[in-house]
């Protein structure tokens, strides 16, 4: 049993657009180190959402409690730091802190690849390791070989497939090596055969690097077939709800 990186309890986002309303309900989340989660479901039902709290990006409305216990820096492979109170840093407005969480310890995988056009694959894979001040390019050539697209590397997004963009985009999400890579709908664009086969890559270089992994997909069998864990998003009365236990985590205190 381990730590949760990830834990969520009573969590709540509501929005309103309009006479339009939308509740997500997280009754329960937790997400531990090497945990392969796809979150599954219909159009609207708040899959995207999920990801969009869990990364920092959305503000829960209320949450009973939301923390991320990060890898420490400078201490033995594993060691997580302290649990940061997320809810507690969205109500005092300190968005600089919870960006820098999450450009250090997440990666995200775009639906789209969303690669910088102007720039080379090597510089879009190299942008967040940059970014942070690391090593370069560190394990981005290793990633990028074991990605397949290491020959691509001069090559900007334009002159290369669909599948090598998406190939790209998740050697960027992994190159710093984070703790947790979330992916919305990484094989959407893609046929089937390609899908599986990046799918199936995401899912292993995220054990290799032993990182919790967070897929959005609508392909319940893809999810299945590639070993995720499928967590659904459940459209009730009024509200979504989603509700996932780490067998890995240990009972929160």
């Amino acid at each position: 049993m381990t730590e949760p990186l990830v834990d969520l309890q009573d969590c709540v986002h509501e929005r309103a657009a309009g006479s339009d309303r939308f509740r997500l309900a997280v009754e329960r989340f937790t997400l531990c180190p090497g945990d392969q989660i796809a979150l599954v479901g219909p159009s609207g039902c708040g899959k995207s959402t999920t990801l969009d709290l869990l990364s920092l990006i959305v503000a829960p409305t209320r949450a009973g409690r939301f923390t991320l216990r990060m890898p420490q820096a400078g201490t033995l492979a594993g060691t997580l730091a302290e649990p940061v109170d997320v809810m507690a840093l969205w109500r005092r407005g300190a968005r600089d802190r919870l960006t820098a969480l999450r450009a250090a310890h997440m990666g995200y995988v775009l639906q789209t690849g969303g690669l910088v056009p102007f720039l080379s694959v090597r510089e879009n894979v190299l942008l967040t390791r940059r970014a942070l001040g690391l090593p370069c390019p560190g394990p981005a050539v290793t990633l990028m070989e074991t990605l397949g697209v290491a020959e691509l590397g001069r090559r900007l997004p334009r002159q290369i497939s669909i599948g090598q963009r998406q190939r790209v985009a998740i050697a960027r999400a992994l190159a710093h090596q984070p703790a947790v890579i979330l992916a919305d709908e990484p094989t959407a664009s893609l046929d089937p055969s390609l899908a599986e086969g990046t799918m199936k890559l995401l899912s292993a270089v995220a054990r290799f690097q032993k990182a919790a992994l967070v897929v959005v997909t609508h392909d319940h069998r893809l999810a299945e077939r590639t070993g995720l864990t499928v967590v659904e998003c459940r459209t009730g009365a009024g509200a979504s709800v989603v509700r996932h236990d780490s067998a890995r985590a240990e009972a929160a205190a």
